[in-house]
């Protein structure tokens, strides 16, 4: 497909961008779901990015159906840049398709990962979020874990608990001020992307230590006097992590960039939150395994009753986490007001945690070969 004129592109209300590195799986229905909105987007910019599979190829027979939105398939094939090369190059050939800048051209552009699938309502709510306040330069996705994809009892159980994290956190998130416009799905305002650029020669970071240029983005919208934002009904469904393996190495590249990107920026007004909520989450994690251990030990020991206010917590425990995630459905509340599962969760969660901080002080991040 050829570029859109200047002419046609002033008409453009939503660009979508999807970088894809070897999602040859999920690309085709990710952009199935772009393809069943409510509010159809104008263009879709699929950048395939250092793929060594068919993610081309099948993005290509996206672009080439009947039902399916004006598509572009770019191929890139040597970006040491990681996600945010693709991003970057994606939105260069957007700015190049129309003159040169994305104020009055484009109105809202979308970034959406390969292995996400959006609630088909998606672009018309995030439309009336972002038009609902001048000032907003984003609006974050809610994002939910997919079901039903496990295949023995560990998985099940694996999958299970990062079902009920994001859910935990789809409803929990800091909507005034989030953390990070999230890389399943972000909706942007043209002329905030823009403002960037003129700011500072980019959107994305292109750094190979750049692990989370969604984070890092979301930082430099504040920094340059946007406001962004989460909706709960903006809903962006990803794929999980099927073993132990995999898991520790998304969350550790996901926590040792947000750590690397925090010790870069310091303490300012947009990162103490993130600080803050870091160093309370590695002590909540070390007091809750070492003094519950202890409390345990002692409880087996000589009885329920030398531990009082250990067993007083244990009743809130129950009930607390269970409330937090009633909305996932009733098994979601049975498995927290256990306690166990978490429990293990937390192990594995303060695992990847503390060995993030430790690599980011310590190792160096590699760059794409």
């Amino acid at each position: 497909m050829a570029p859109p004129s200047a002419g046609e592109a002033a008409r453009y209300d939503t660009v979508i961008l999807v970088p894809a590195r070897n999602e040859e799986v999920g690309v085709f229905t990710s952009l199935d779901s772009l393809a069943r909105q409510t509010r159809r987007p104008d263009l879709i910019i699929v950048v395939v990015n250092n793929s060594t599979d068919r993610t081309r190829e099948f993005a290509q027979e996206f672009a080439d159906s009947e039902n399916a939105p004006p598509t572009v398939v770019l191929n890139l094939d040597n970006n040491p840049h990681k996600k945010a090369g693709a991003l970057n190059h994606g939105l260069n050939w957007l700015r190049e398709a129309v003159g040169g800048r994305l104020t009055g051209a484009i109105r809202h552009v979308l970034v959406m990962d390969a292995d996400t699938e959006l609630h088909p309502k998606f672009l018309e709510r995030a439309r009336n979020v972002i038009a609902s306040d001048p000032e907003l330069g984003g609006v974050s996705a809610a994002c939910f874990g997919r079901t039903g994809l496990w295949s023995n009892p560990w998985q099940r159980y694996l999958l299970g608990m990062q079902i009920i994290e994001y859910g935990r956190a789809a409803s929990a998130r800091y909507r005034t001020d989030v953390h990070t416009m999230s890389g399943a799905g972000s909706f942007y305002r043209a002329e905030a992307l823009q403002s960037l650029i003129d700011w500072r020669g980019e959107v994305f970071w292109e750094d190979h230590r750049n692990l989370v240029e969604d984070y890092e983005t979301t930082l430099a919208l504040k920094e340059s006097g946007w406001k962004v934002t989460a909706n709960e009904l903006c809903i962006a469904y990803t794929d999980l992590m099927p073993t132990l393996r995999e898991l520790i190495q998304q969350r550790e590249r996901w926590s040792r960039g947000t750590v690397d990107t925090l010790r870069a920026r310091g303490w300012t007004k947009f990162t103490w939150h993130s600080i803050s909520t870091l160093i309370l989450a590695l002590l909540g994690s070390a007091y809750i395994l070492g003094w519950g251990s202890r409390t345990l030990v002692t409880a087996a020991r000589y009885g329920m009753a030398h531990a009082p206010l250990f067993w007083a917590l244990i009743g809130f425990w129950v009930v607390y986490p269970a409330l937090r995630v009633r909305k996932l459905g009733w098994k979601a509340m049975v498995v927290e007001a256990v306690l166990l599962p978490e429990l293990v969760y937390t192990v594995v969660r303060t695992y990847w945690l503390v060995s993030s901080v430790v690599k980011s002080y310590m190792t160096r991040v590699s760059a794409w070969k």
